[in-house]
C-alpha cells in the first residue's frame, strides 16, 4: 500500500512510519493538517493515518474537506487522544472509516489499515465508473464511449480509471505517473505517449475528446463528461 501520515506528533510520526516502511509499503508524512490536506488531495494513496489534533487544520475538518471538496475516498483511520464516544461518532460523521485510540500497538495499526484496504479495493470493484457518455467496468476492464468499446493496453485504463474516478478534478502529472506506475517517471513523454493513445482511442469511438490538458498541470475529463459518478 501507499500509506499517507498526518501527525504532528514526530515521536508517533517516525514509529509509524518506520514500522510500516519495514512492512513493505510506501509512506509520505505530512506534519499539519494543511500540508496534509494537500497531499492527500493530489497524491494517489491507498490509506490515510489522520490524527484529529493537528496544527493549522484539526483532523475532523481535514477528512470533511477531503470528502466534500476534493471528493477523495481514500480509507481514513483517524488516530487520537480523544476516547469518548462523541469524540469517535464526531470522527465518523466528518468521513472517517475507522478510529483508533492512542496508546496503539503498531501491528493493529498495519492491520486496520490493511482490512480498510481490502474493503476499499472490493467496494471500488463493485461500480461501473460513468462520466457522461463514458463507462469503465473495472470488474471486466471493459470501456464504452457513446454505445462503442473502446479497447486500451493496460496502462491506458489505469490513467482512465483515475481520471474517472474524481470528474471534474485536475490531475497532476506526478500523480497520475504514481497512479499508473507506482513512481515518477524519468522522462514526461511516457505519460504523454500513454495519454495520446488514450485520448486518440476516445476519439476514435465517440468523435469527442473528454479529456482537457490543463497546461503545466494536467489533466481531466472535460466539463461536458464532469456530471459523472458511479453507478
Amino acid at each position: 500500500m501507499r500509506v499517507l501520515i498526518i501527525e504532528d506528533d514526530p515521536d508517533i510520526a517516525s514509529n509509524l512510519y518506520e514500522f510500516l516502511e519495514s512492512a513493505g509499503h510506501t509512506v509520505d508524512a505530512a506534519p499539519d493538517g494543511v500540508t496534509g490536506y494537500h497531499l492527500a488531495s493530489t497524491e494517489p494513496f491507498d490509506c490515510i493515518v489522520l490524527d484529529i489534533g493537528l496544527p493549522r487544520l484539526d483532523g475532523n475538518a481535514l477528512c470533511r474537506r477531503l470528502r466534500e471538496d476534493a471528493r477523495v475516498d481514500t480509507p481514513v483511520l483517524m488516530i487520537t487522544a480523544r476516547d469518548t464516544l462523541d469524540d469517535k461518532l464526531k470522527g465518523f460523521e466528518h468521513g472517517a472509516d475507522d478510529y483508533l485510540v492512542k496508546p496503539f500497538a503498531l501491528k493493529e495499526v498495519a492491520a486496520r489499515l490493511s482490512a480498510l484496504h481490502r474493503r476499499h479495493t472490493g467496494k471500488s470493484i463493485q461500480h461501473t465508473l460513468t462520466a457522461g457518455a463514458l463507462t469503465l467496468d473495472p470488474r471486466t476492464l471493459r470501456v464504452s464511449y457513446h454505445g462503442h468499446d473502446v479497447k486500451l493496453p493496460p496502462k491506458c485504463l489505469r490513467l482512465l480509471e483515475i481520471i474517472m474516478a474524481q470528474p471534474g478534478k485536475v490531475h497532476t502529472r506526478d500523480a497520475l505517473e504514481h497512479g499508473a506506475w507506482g513512481d515518477r517517471q524519468q522522462t514526461s513523454d511516457t505519460l504523454r505517449t500513454h495519454m495520446h493513445v488514450l485520448r486518440r482511442a476516445l476519439t476514435q469511438a465517440g468523435g469527442t475528446d473528454p479529456i482537457e490538458t490543463v497546461h503545466g498541470v494536467g489533466y481531466r475529463l472535460a466539463s461536458g463528461q464532469s456530471g459523472a459518478g458511479k453507478a
